[in-house]
């Protein structure tokens, strides 16, 4: 679900959207193509202040799949809020916001991304995220062990426009002001509410963005 996605609007977009004070991302260009592992800028709480920063996609993956492997590349996607590996990050220290403008699942036939927006514009929008700061492990072998900060976005069941062509899952995406306030504050029990499908109609097909991959 959801391991593809752009963020082609400007930073200075971004901190107005979300009234982030300090901006740690330093010339932010546009990210028509994320994919897991890349940088990618999250807004989180920095003690009473927002700031804009870089981390990279992909949560601390289960200790139950790490068995055998050497690596761990990450988990992009939270779905299971339940359990009790991610509910540890799920406070409002460690939640974030995810600023994209379009987001792309596999055709159920041709595999090839289909990718949906707010608009035919691709508006500056935001997913619910969660991120862990300074986690250490091997996340590709040539890099060997480094601490890094990391994020996910959470999941829910889709909406028509994705569930036609993703029948298990989208991202949660806040679209008002209030959604991203009660993401960034409010206790587990209210803001596990957001957790939810966007409203059908709400996300529209658009062309992909050109892609020039970032690393």
């Amino acid at each position: 679900m959801c391991n593809l996605y752009s963020m082609t609007r400007s930073q200075v977009a971004i901190l107005q959207a979300t009234r982030a004070m300090i901006d740690r991302t330093g010339n932010l260009p546009p990210l028509p193509g994320i994919f897991p592992d890349y940088s990618a800028p999250i807004v989180r709480r920095n003690g009473r202040e927002r700031e804009l920063a870089m981390a990279r996609w992909g949560l601390p993956s289960p200790a139950f799949s790490l068995k055998s492997r050497s690596r761990d590349p990450g988990v992009t996607n939270v779905r299971n809020t339940t359990s009790p590996h991610w509910r540890r990050w799920l406070g409002p220290e460690y939640r974030c916001l995810v600023p994209w403008t379009a987001f792309a699942e596999p055709h159920p036939e041709t595999r090839k991304p289909v990718w949906f927006a707010l608009g035919e514009d691709t508006p500056l929008a935001f997913f619910a995220g969660v991120h862990v700061p300074g986690w250490t492990s091997v996340r590709k072998l040539k890099e060997g062990e480094i601490t890094t900060d990391l994020f996910a976005i959470l999941t829910s069941p889709p909406n028509s426009e994705v569930g036609a062509i993703h029948p298990k899952a989208m991202p949660a995406i806040l679209p008002t002001e209030e959604d991203r306030e009660i993401w960034m504050h409010a206790p587990w029990d209210v803001a596990s509410t957001l957790q939810r499908p966007l409203s059908d109609g709400s996300l529209t097909v658009v062309a992909p963005p050109t892609m020039e991959p970032n690393s």
